[in-house]
């Protein structure tokens, strides 16, 4: 590990705070839930470019990553879910790339000061791999490479690559982030129900994702998002931590469910889990042996309040 690395990845030990690698080990460790629902409550118009946000509206950012911590999450993630320039650039930003991810951590870590912490949030590209579609590994690489570099620089404490469905996308971006320094990698990839069963999009299982991400030394694997009912979570759950076990790892797995499946009332996806139900189907992923638990679509500061009163008793 180069001294530059070391400095970043132990910055919160000089601060008197657990490294994180090591934070994530121990007890729950709890992620926020939803931006783009809380940006919405806020007004923001929906298919607006929310990572650019970072730069026009900083204040409504940083209110939401206030929120979270306040309900009781120990990390928030950036606002920089589309923030690489595949994704930017169907809004016309793809020149913003540094300034828009820089801006992201800067404001999180503004919220988390430094007894908290801030993963850099790289979301899918929103294109496919050759031959499926028209991106080139070498450019999809360079493309969060570029993104990672400058999450690191807004001063983020480690990584997700979330909501992805392509194995290879998932791969690549973790081989970019690895390139740019060696701070700790979640990735979280997005399954639907299948019969008995899960799988991405792309009709990746569960047993074939963890093999081949864990083989790329990450710290935490799980999933997000995806069309999977509430009550089913714990059973996808179940099924990361024995497709680890049977391997012989001891890899930390993730969870960031939806507020169930959305019901489509207008030309709105409302999500009606209560901050109550949503608690114990939370309580059912941890006993499944999940430790580090979040929010995705429809969740809100309140069921993050009350998952952590329900897993820390607070």
């Amino acid at each position: 590990m180069s001294n530059s690395n070391k400095r970043l990845e132990e910055r919160g030990l000089f601060m008197g705070r657990t490294s994180l690698r090591k934070r994530i080990k121990g007890k729950v460790f709890l992620l926020d839930g939803a931006m783009g629902t809380e940006l919405i409550a806020r007004g923001v118009e929906a298919g607006k470019c929310n990572d650019y946000l970072n730069i026009e509206s900083a204040d409504i950012v940083l209110d939401i990553h206030q929120a979270y911590f306040r309900a009781g999450s120990d990390a928030v993630l950036t606002n920089t879910f589309g923030a690489n320039r595949c994704a930017l650039a169907r809004h016309g930003f793809s020149k913003m790339v540094e300034e828009i991810n820089v801006a992201g951590g800067q404001i999180a870590r503004q919220a988390a000061g430094e007894e908290r912490y801030v993963l850099g949030d790289i979301g899918p590209s929103g294109d496919f791999l050759e031959p499926l579609g028209s991106l080139k590994a070498a450019d999809l690489r360079d493309a969060f490479g570029q993104q990672a570099a400058s999450l690191l620089k807004g001063g983020v404490d480690g990584f997700i690559i979330e909501t992805i469905t392509a194995l290879e996308e998932a791969m690549i971006a973790v081989e970019a982030v690895n390139s740019v320094c060696e701070l700790p990698v979640f990735v979280s990839l997005a399954f639907d129900s299948a019969g008995d069963d899960f799988r991405t999009m792309m009709g990746v299982d569960v047993e074939g994702a963890v093999s081949r991400i864990i083989s790329m030394g990450v710290d935490a694997i799980g999933f997000n998002c995806g069309r999977v009912s509430l009550g089913s979570y714990a059973k996808l759950a179940a099924k990361f931590v024995s497709a680890i076990k049977a391997l012989g790892q001891r890899v930390v797995v993730l969870a960031e469910p939806n507020a169930g499946l959305p019901e489509l009332i207008g030309d709105k996806a409302v999500y009606n889990v209560s901050p109550r139900d949503f608690a114990a189907a939370a309580e059912k992923i941890h006993l499944a042996g999940v430790n580090i638990i979040g929010g995705c679509c429809g969740t809100e500061p309140a069921h993050i309040e009350a998952v952590a009163r329900k897993l820390k008793k607070r």
